[in-house]
């Protein structure tokens, strides 16, 4: 009886040792997106007034948690029953991956003008009307939240493909868990970065405090971040796509053998964006005159 115990959380101690290495190679490859996801996240929850930033966030998060919740079954029952279509979705997502950094790359050598919508000052803003701005800016963070979300989890799932199904839905399961609770933790302190600053400011009347220079500093700080977390999160998408190319696509993993790995990768994804960049661009183009006209 004692023996048959001990077997059992001997066998138990070894899953979850396997669980553990499996779950750190998972979180290392998911990486990439796991920047992108809080760069993206960051910026959607900021440009709000100080006491609706916390809440706002709280709805994406939700709806983070649902998206998680309708995307784990069905990576699950695709691995169980057809697990080639867990490499035909992971390399599609690979080459929305690499438009997406492709472009971002573009905007930092072109930026775009943005488009901004002609306001009456003389109007009162309702609030409804700021209820529908949020609300808009809830729902298009949450569309991007299931796209990054389908990404890490077959991305992490691509890891465990071969491990059995207790494994799969471990590992899986609990990179779902980090892609939220941990990147929209560090989205909430990222976007309340600059009200504690403020406050440390009005924190006594003296000027050129201790407490002054901290604030202005984290005032400050607040948008170098976000541009330094886009930037990383930029170049890790790239290496990510390239590196599902060159792993899953013979003709890319032949290519340039003799370069070291993150070169090559980051070379890849950088290319193929660049080709599904160009029809694209094109296409908006005519399409922009054939609505002008």
């Amino acid at each position: 009886m004692a023996s048959g115990l001990f077997a059992l959380l001997d066998d138990i101690a070894t899953v979850m040792d396997d669980v553990a290495a499996m779950t750190k190679i998972a979180a290392k490859k998911t990486s990439g997106i796991l920047g992108d996801d809080l760069a993206v996240n960051a910026e959607k929850a900021s440009g709000f007034v100080p006491d609706r930033e916390l809440p706002v966030l709280w709805a994406i998060s939700k709806g983070s948690f649902v998206n998680k919740l309708i995307i784990l079954p069905v990576a699950f029952l695709l691995s169980a029953f057809a697990p080639v279509a867990v490499t035909v979705v992971l390399v599609l997502g690979g080459l929305y991956l690499a438009y997406e950094g492709a472009e971002k790359i573009l905007e930092w050598i072109i930026p775009h003008a943005p488009a901004h919508e002609k306001i009456n000052l003389d109007e009162e803003i309702t609030p409804e009307q700021v209820v529908n701005h949020e609300n808009k800016k809830i729902k298009s963070a949450i569309t991007t939240d299931f796209i990054l979300s389908v990404e890490i989890v077959i991305i992490a799932m691509s890891t465990v493909v071969d491990k059995p199904l207790s494994t799969q839905v471990a590992v899986v399961s609990i990179i779902a868990l980090l892609a939220t609770v941990g990147v929209y933790g560090l989205v909430a302190l990222i976007v309340r970065m600059d009200e504690f600053g403020y406050k440390l400011i009005a924190l006594n009347p003296e000027d050129d405090t201790l407490s002054d220079k901290i604030g202005r500093l984290l005032v400050k700080a607040l948008p170098v971040l976000i541009r330094i977390i886009s930037f990383v999160g930029t170049i890790a998408l790239l290496l990510v796509a390239g590196g599902i190319f060159a792993h899953n696509i013979e003709f890319f993993h032949h290519l340039m053998e003799s370069w070291p790995g993150i070169i090559k990768e980051f070379l890849i994804g950088l290319g193929v964006g660049i080709v599904i960049l160009i029809p694209i661009l094109i296409f908006k183009k005519i399409k922009s005159k054939s609505g002008q006209s």
